[in-house]
């Protein structure tokens, strides 16, 4: 089992990441260049969070015309599973292949601290290890973490079981004061129809150890480990 991290010019977040899955999950972990086509070696593929070049235009704009989206498309068409995080959320947004897009925070102000996530689908590749209704302590980072879709998107979301995560309270409370950032409905994360490609906005890799103040981001790493494994979804 092999996972790849992908890094683009700017991306802060890779090395995170890549201890989070190579020294604490305990699976083959290698970085992956923007510019790599090939990701045939891999089982599974993080887009790790952070910034992309040409995010000042808008974020995932362009970092999603680089050529291992490209690969990353094929990847995920041929069942391949893609979690992105924080600005990985916002390329595959932008990339089409999760639906939505992330906009300012509703507040216009940068958030960095402490949330927590409420399991809305145990069901997936990504969420297997946890419990529906769990609540998750995972932090944010971000200025342009606030999802929208249009209301038929959100209609097909909530039909097909699609979003993952809410932010909630501690108590699993979902209000809109338990939002960093003012998406819709609260919405922290979701997954594509076909149920291998999510995306995030909270960091689950920096939520996998006690020291940092809370290990149950690994849920989702080991979760999608269980569901390699086991080889099915």
């Amino acid at each position: 089992m092999r996972f790849g991290v992908t890094v683009f010019p700017g991306t802060n977040c890779e090395m995170d990441t890549y201890h989070a899955l190579r020294e604490v999950i305990g699976v083959q972990t290698d970085y992956v260049w923007h510019q790599e086509r090939d990701l045939s070696r891999y089982d599974a593929i993080v887009i790790a969070g952070g910034f992309s070049y040409g995010d000042y235009l808008r974020t995932g704009a362009i970092a999603r015309f680089s050529p291992v989206m490209e690969s990353l498309a094929e990847f995920a068409a041929r069942g391949g599973l893609v979690l992105g995080i924080c600005n990985g959320f916002q390329i595959l947004c932008e990339a089409g292949l999760l639906p939505g897009v992330l906009l300012r925070n509703a507040h216009l102000q940068f958030r960095c601290g402490w949330t927590h996530l409420r399991v809305e689908n145990a069901a997936t590749a990504f969420t297997g290890a946890t419990t529906l209704g769990q609540t998750l302590k995972v932090p944010v980072n971000h200025g342009e973490g606030n999802y929208y879709a249009d209301p038929e998107t959100l209609a097909d979301l909530n039909r097909h079981n699609q979003i993952l995560f809410r932010y909630a309270t501690a108590d699993g409370d979902v209000t809109p004061a338990a939002s960093p950032n003012g998406s819709v409905e609260n919405i922290a994360g979701i997954i594509n129809r076909s149920g291998n490609v999510a995306g995030m906005m909270p960091h689950p890799e920096r939520a996998c150890e006690p020291l940092l103040g809370s290990d149950q981001g690994a849920y989702i790493f080991k979760s999608m480990v269980n569901c390699l494994t086991a080889g099915s979804r």
